[in-house]
């Protein structure tokens, strides 16, 4: 059976894990452009999903699902999850974050540099595509401070890690 796309769901299953990933495959039904997150805060509503994502996680927990629940909704939940995927981000700056000019060593991507990462792509979505970090510096500095947790980073360092991940999620 093709999806809209023409894919058939089948090959699909039968895909290197990287192939499905850049299809973002469903896991179990091989649907392309699937994304359990999004399909999940369409059915329980952003606002829900997110409280659920902080009471479990804290407030970073609760800033990333503020992020995946922007829009409310089956479709619009898919989309907004499309828009953004907090696992690929954080696996993405997992892998890069110590190759940054502004890596210090002795500081733990988890505890310093994740949250970090965090403000600036769970943050991008509140704000117009042609927004600049520069101009919602003061609103980004304050979600810092919210989730900072037991970071070693002062706003003045961790400001450039969260500017990268804006700038990321702009393109």
């Amino acid at each position: 059976m093709s999806d809209h796309n023409g894919i058939d769901r089948d090959e699909v299953k039968h895909m290197s894990d990287e192939a499905k990933e850049d299809l973002n495959a469903d896991p179990i039904t091989g649907e392309p452009g699937s994304h359990p997150v999004g399909t999940g805060v369409g059915g329980v509503g952003g606002a829900a999903a997110g409280a659920a994502i902080g009471s479990i996680a804290g407030p970073l927990g609760t800033l990333i699902g503020g992020a995946i629940g922007a829009v409310v909704g089956g479709a619009a939940g898919h989309a907004s999850a499309e828009a953004i995927d907090p696992t690929r981000e954080e696996a993405y700056w997992r892998a890069e974050h110590a190759n940054a000019d502004y890596y210090r060593e002795g500081h733990d991507f988890d505890r310093d540099y994740h949250p970090a990462y965090a403000v600036g792509y769970a943050n991008r979505h509140r704000y117009p595509a042609e927004a600049r970090f520069e101009d919602h510096e003061a609103d980004l500095k304050k979600s810092w401070e919210e989730v900072k947790g037991e970071s070693k980073l002062a706003w003045e360092d961790a400001k450039h890690a969260s500017r990268d991940a804006w700038n990321r999620v702009s393109k």
